[in-house]
């Protein structure tokens, strides 16, 4: 039987649906300690459900949260115009293989349609744990073969050292 599911955009009170989600990423991405042990505060998380730049769907089956995407709005500075970025997207396994990443993805993209953005970008990891995901995305869009690089941010001494650089 095919999952009965539905996604919702997530609003400034479903802060409980936020949690639910932040624990369906910890347990998705075996970072559990790195998405629920010092989760946000109730006013963070509803200021950022609020907010015009950040965007939380949850997929709900049977009012449980079952998977969900995380994305930014971001204003481009070059042109006049937008794109989203999705930086989570996770569904519990056991709920896998149902359309439901699919389904999220086609939430966002009306989402999207009706800000005014021009595309929807998302990075995966390369290698066989994220095999699934690339072979979603690649259904969905274009492939763009990419390095991405992680930057470490400077305490306040090292970056007045390195001001004059």
């Amino acid at each position: 039987m095919a999952s009965q599911y539905y996604v919702h955009h997530l609003g400034q009170d479903d802060s409980e649906l936020m949690n639910a989600l932040l624990s369906v990423f910890g347990a998705a991405f075996n970072e559990v300690e790195t998405y629920v042990g010092k989760r946000p505060g109730p006013e963070y998380i509803r200021r950022l459900l609020g907010s015009d730049y950040f965007i939380a769907l949850a997929a709900l089956e049977d009012n449980e949260v079952v998977g969900g995407i995380a994305a930014y709005h971001l204003k481009k500075f070059e042109q006049e115009r937008k794109e989203i970025y999705i930086s989570d997207l996770a569904v519990a396994e056991e709920h896998r293989r149902k359309g439901i990443a699919t389904g999220l993805i086609r939430k966002l993209r009306k989402i999207a349609a009706a800000r005014g953005a021009y595309v929807i970008f998302v990075q995966a990891d390369t290698g066989v744990e994220d095999e699934p995901a690339i072979a979603l995305y690649t259904k969905l869009g274009v492939r763009e073969d990419v390095l991405h690089f992680d930057i470490a941010v400077e305490d306040g001494d090292d970056a007045a050292a390195h001001a004059n650089e």
